[in-house]
């Protein structure tokens, strides 16, 4: 379990990290949506997560969100890297009633997101384009490459939350401990 703390001119956040957890989510960012989202992200991965975040929401939504997934992100590399013992790959594609969306990684240590959404407007207050902005924030700082991918679907809360939770499928699979593998890489370093 890591603990991490940033402050900014915009946001102060603090974070707590265990990778191995129970689902357990204490969010509090004042965003509601967002906070539902985490505490999804949370259940589905298995992680235990506590943050705060106060930021600059007179201005939007935009700062605070993009920097929990900075916080985030960090706190997911700092327990996970130097990568060993672990399947490395997961995927997911969660159902949402009409909605798919389908998540691939790679705990490569080469951050990229490829982002197919095609969510616009907001849901209640939030702007669904924060939604690329999270996800590209933890991808970049934890060093992983995934791919979420739309594969059907209108509900643009389902949309987002099947994102959320095809990433945290995913990322539960890729982490899933397994001591036959040693480093799983090729070139004997991730």
């Amino acid at each position: 379990m890591e603990t991490l703390t940033r402050n900014t001119k915009e946001t102060r956040i603090t974070a707590t990290l265990e990778v191995y957890g129970e689902g357990k989510a204490e969010i509090a960012t004042n965003i509601g949506f967002f906070n539902h989202m985490l505490e999804s992200l949370c259940k589905h991965s298995n992680w235990n997560l506590k943050l705060q975040c106060e930021g600059d929401l007179e201005v939007d939504f935009h700062h605070s969100v993009e920097d929990c997934g900075i916080v985030i992100g960090t706190l997911l590399k700092n327990s996970l890297f130097p990568i060993q013992r672990v399947e490395r790959f997961g995927n997911a594609s969660i159902v949402m009633d009409e909605a798919c969306v389908e998540c691939d990684l790679d705990l490569s240590n080469r951050p990229f997101l490829f982002f197919d959404l095609n969510v616009v407007g907001k849901v209640g207050d939030f702007d669904c384009e924060l939604v690329e902005e999270f996800f590209r924030a933890v991808v970049v700082n934890a060093g992983i490459s995934a791919h979420i991918v739309k594969k059907r679907g209108k509900n643009k809360h389902h949309l987002i939350e099947a994102a959320f939770k095809s990433f945290a499928v995913a990322l539960r699979r890729a982490t899933t401990k397994n001591e036959t593998i040693g480093i799983p890489s090729t070139k004997g370093i991730l």
